[in-house]
């Protein structure tokens, strides 16, 4: 069975977005292709006329310090990801979950641009950018905008990416002193590699104080969720049992868990949410020491 009329591979980002404007059919983007190619063939997506692969597109392949930012190419791979010296030097919650993602032969392929453009509220990649505070680039004929992650996000599978726009990278800001990051998640024992819940978090610390936090939780939502609520209690506080039992409970009282029927009910969620948050807070913590 053909999947598609016509296959084009551009170089750059104009040639990409030209492909889109121009195709003489539906057109849809390819990165890794782990999650469309089955779509496709699965009969899950409507049928389309042209493939635009941009595993080539130059702008969306570099890992490089940007200024005062990590640039991170939306085409970059989940395995160069987890292979970066850079990223893992300014975010180390990203290495913890792109090393998380599927298996060999998937991170092989996957792209974090992919991981992000799907939407999906519970993503590895995108829970670890949210809790990095990351800014994304979109680039369209009228030119390249950048706007911050958690904007990308308009429901489960819904991105805010519009027709002939293209995902272009990622800005992160570099790691400083007393600043880390980390990433964790539980998944199902039989292995199937989707999390039932996953939870990243970055902090910056001042002796013992929290100087500032950010605590992503998927799914905590429809969309990929911050617990702002529980970052404000924790802001200048003492890391210690009671301040950690303080914004736990605020989390649990924000936080929208949902029940899967393949992965887990919310009740379910809220009990692993307990510990969970508790070890990626003090990771985070021991990691910013170092």
């Amino acid at each position: 069975m053909t999947l598609w009329q016509e296959y084009l591979q551009p170089k750059t980002v104009t040639e990409a977005i030209l492909a889109l404007t121009n195709a003489r059919g539906p057109a849809l983007i390819l990165a890794g292709g782990t999650d469309l190619i089955l779509d496709l063939d699965q009969g899950r997506h409507p049928p389309i006329h042209t493939i635009v692969d941009i595993t080539s597109v130059r702008e969306m392949l570099p890992i490089e310090i940007r200024g005062s930012e990590l640039f991170i190419g939306a085409s970059v791979s989940h395995t160069h990801i987890v292979d970066s010296k850079l990223v893992a030097g300014h975010a180390q919650a990203l290495i913890e979950a792109c090393g998380l993602i599927g298996g060999p032969q998937v991170r092989n392929i996957a792209t974090l641009g992919g991981n992000v453009a799907h939407a999906l509220p519970a993503a590895d990649g995108t829970i670890a950018l949210m809790a990095l505070n990351a800014q994304v680039e979109v680039a369209s004929q009228n030119g390249n905008r950048r706007m911050p992650i958690r904007e990308m996000f308009l429901g489960p599978g819904k991105s805010a990416l519009v027709q002939n726009e293209l995902l272009v990278g990622f800005y992160l800001p570099l790691k400083d002193k007393n600043q880390d990051s980390a990433f964790k998640r539980i998944m199902r024992p039989q292995g199937v590699a989707l999390p039932i819940i996953n939870m990243a978090v970055w902090l910056m610390r001042e002796a013992d104080r929290i100087a500032d936090i950010h605590i992503a939780v998927g799914p905590g939502g429809p969309k990929p969720w911050r617990a702002l609520e529980s970052e404000t209690s924790l802001r200048g506080k003492i890391l210690n049992d009671e301040s950690l039992k303080a914004a736990l409970e605020i989390l649990l009282r924000d936080v929208k868990f949902r029940t899967s029927q393949q992965r887990a009910s919310a009740e379910y969620r809220r009990e692993l949410a307990r510990p969970l948050f508790i070890d990626t807070v003090k990771a985070a913590w021991e990691q910013a020491q170092l």
